[in-house]
């Protein structure tokens, strides 16, 4: 099992982040998606199903964002959290 961090910087790009991390869980990777510095721009019904499929596949979401966390149940981590789990990933997807 390969091991993947999905970092998502880039607003603009959330969506794709999202589809590529469940992507990912498919081929049974394990995967852990990051959404840095800002706020999930547009939660619609299409991108919280998503979440709900990375939930039930046992992928996990995080974020350095607190609205995130309070809002749509992402676990709360800091930058240097973030670069001691990224120095574990086999791979790591920017966004």
């Amino acid at each position: 099992m390969s091991a993947v961090a999905v970092l998502i910087k880039d607003v603009k790009q959330q969506y794709e982040g999202l589809r590529v991390s469940l992507g990912l869980l498919l081929e049974a990777s394990e995967v852990h998606m990051y959404v840095l510095n800002h706020e999930i721009a547009v939660m619609d019904e299409a991108y919280r199903e998503n979440m709900e499929f990375i939930d039930e596949m046992e992928g996990e979401r995080f974020s350095n964002n607190m609205a995130n966390v309070e809002k749509y149940g992402f676990q709360h981590v800091t930058i240097d959290e973030i670069i001691e789990r990224i120095k574990k990933a086999e791979f790591v997807i920017p966004f």
